[in-house]
C-alpha cells in the first residue's frame, strides 16, 4: 500500500520520537516542547527535493507543499491561539513584532487587541482574506492592532524610526524591520508564500525581490535582506512547535525553510 506524505511524516516522528525527538500534541492547550526537526531522522516528506537545486529545487518544494488542508479566516483566530501559544503560559499568545505575551481572549479590532497580521501583505497579490493565501498559516500571526496597522503592506528592510508597541522594530515610509528574534522568522514565511503560490491554482504567482516599493504588485523584499535574516536567526524552538503544530493539526504542510533553512540560499 502507499503511504501519504503525510502519513509517512507521522511515522517518521514517531521513529525520531523513540530517539529523542518529541512529536507535537493535539489542538486545544498544545503541550510546549522543542520540536526540533526530525528530518535528519526520517524525512521521507521531502524526498521529491533531495539532490535538486534552484528552479528544480523550487518546483519540487511547491510540488510538495502544495498538497495542504485549507481553513477560512474565521477560523484563523482560534488556529494562532494554538499556534502562536506562549510556552510560558499556555492562556496567551506571544505577539510576533511586539514581543508581547498577551491572553488568547484579547483579540479583535480595539487599540490594545490583537489580530491577525498577513506577513505576506495581502493587497501584494490582491489576494485579501480568500481561503488559501489570504488563510495560510504559515504566514499568518497575531500582532497588536496598532502595531499591524503601522506594517501596514511595507515590505521588509531594515532601518527607519522605533515602533511604539513593537521593542525593536523599525519603520519608514516604504520598509519595516522586525526585532532580531523573528527577523528569520518573518524570512521564512515570505519565501514559503514564494513557493507556495506559483500562480497555477487561481491565485497570483507570488514573487520576493530586491525592492521596497512593490505596491500591490504580487512580490515582496527585499530578498538579499531576507536573505541575511534567514542566516543570523536560524529557526528556533517557538517556530519548529509552531510548524508543526500547522502541519499536525491545520493544513497538513510544513514550511520547508524551517525544516531546511539551507535550502534558501540554494533556491535564491
Amino acid at each position: 500500500m502507499k503511504m501519504s506524505r503525510h502519513s509517512a511524516w507521522a511515522v517518521g516522528l514517531a521513529a525520531a520520537t523513540l530517539v529523542g525527538i518529541p512529536a507535537a500534541a493535539s489542538a486545544g492547550t498544545i503541550r510546549q516542547a522543542d520540536t526540533a526537526a526530525s528530518v535528519n531522522a526520517y524525512d521521507p516528506y521531502y524526498a521529491p527535493a533531495e539532490g535538486k537545486t534552484g528552479a528544480a529545487l523550487k518546483t519540487a518544494l511547491h510540488d510538495i507543499v502544495k498538497n495542504q488542508s485549507k481553513i477560512g479566516y474565521s477560523s484563523v483566530w482560534n488556529a494562532l491561539k494554538a499556534t502562536d501559544q506562549d510556552p510560558a503560559n499556555p492562556n496567551n499568545v506571544i505577539l510576533v513584532y511586539s514581543g508581547r505575551s498577551q491572553s488568547k481572549s484579547a483579540y479583535g479590532g480595539d487599540s490594545d487587541d490583537w489580530n491577525r497580521e498577513h506577513v505576506w501583505a495581502k493587497s501584494h497579490g490582491d489576494f485579501g482574506t480568500t481561503t488559501g493565501p489570504g488563510t495560510d498559516l504559515h504566514h499568518l500571526r497575531p500582532e497588536d492592532v496598532t502595531v499591524n496597522n503601522i506594517r501596514g503592506n511595507k515590505d521588509f528592510d531594515e532601518g527607519g524610526s522605533p515602533v511604539p508597541e513593537a521593542p525593536g522594530s523599525l519603520t519608514d515610509a516604504d520598509s519595516f524591520e522586525p526585532r532580531d528574534a523573528v527577523k528569520g522568522d518573518v524570512a521564512r514565511m515570505l519565501l514559503y508564500m514564494a513557493v507556495r503560490y506559483d500562480g497555477g491554482d487561481g491565485f497570483a504567482d507570488l514573487e520576493v525581490n530586491d525592492r521596497v516599493d512593490n505596491g500591490s504588485a504580487p512580490a515582496m523584499g527585499r530578498i538579499s535582506v531576507l536573505k541575511e535574516w534567514n542566516r543570523i536567526d536560524p529557526p528556533d524552538a517557538f517556530e519548529r512547535r509552531r510548524n508543526q503544530v500547522i502541519f499536525d493539526v491545520y493544513q497538513h504542510n510544513r514550511n520547508p525553510f524551517i525544516d531546511h533553512p539551507e535550502w534558501v540560499d540554494s533556491i535564491w
